[in-house]
């Protein structure tokens, strides 16, 4: 099993793409890249700890490269958006790939190319880290399962990125 550490905006709608595709073993919501010890969603959202809103995805790279995953990401989050994900304001929203290792730095510059050209050069993705990952509270876990599809921001957002998972990634998706 290998790791990809993810943020692309609200990660309760990043986790609900990552949840549905081939490979993936776990998606767990968290912080990262900030300055604050075991940091809170509540200091988080403030945007003083510099820590971004990510997801941990455990996957199997037998079944789903770090490649595909990263295409994923590009296409079910806007890149191009600096410390923002739509009404999502703040660099606890940028989009970031955190490296788990330094080996994964290829595969992440490799990504951002791909996904500059499908953006006309528009991406503002950052390579970060590696650095310490602190899980979310336990009610953020599994958030679209659950809670999430009766409220009304998970409503508005995650649909149109299942959408656009479902359409560009109908062969990677779980059975």
């Amino acid at each position: 099993m290998a790791q990809a550490i993810l943020a692309g905006g609200c990660f309760w709608c990043t986790e609900a793409v990552f949840r549905q595709l081939a490979g993936v073993t776990e998606v767990e919501s968290g912080y990262i890249g900030g300055h604050v010890e075991n940091p809170t969603y509540k200091q988080v959202c403030s945007g003083t700890t510099d820590h971004a809103e990510a997801i941990r995805v455990t996957y199997d790279p037998a079944v789903i490269s770090y490649a595909q995953l990263l295409d994923v990401f590009f296409a079910t989050h806007d890149p191009t958006q600096l410390n923002r994900q739509g009404g999502d304001i703040g660099t606890q929203y940028r989009s970031a790939i955190f490296l788990v290792d330094e080996d994964q730095r290829a595969g992440a510059e490799a990504g951002i190319v791909r996904a500059q050209a499908e953006h006309g050069g528009r991406v503002v993705t950052t390579i970060e880290g590696p650095a310490t990952w602190y899980p979310a509270e336990d009610y953020h876990q599994e958030y679209w399962e659950g809670d999430g599809q009766r409220n009304p921001y998970c409503l508005a957002v995650i649909p149109p990125k299942l959408a656009k998972l479902h359409k560009g990634f109908a062969a990677q998706l779980k059975g």
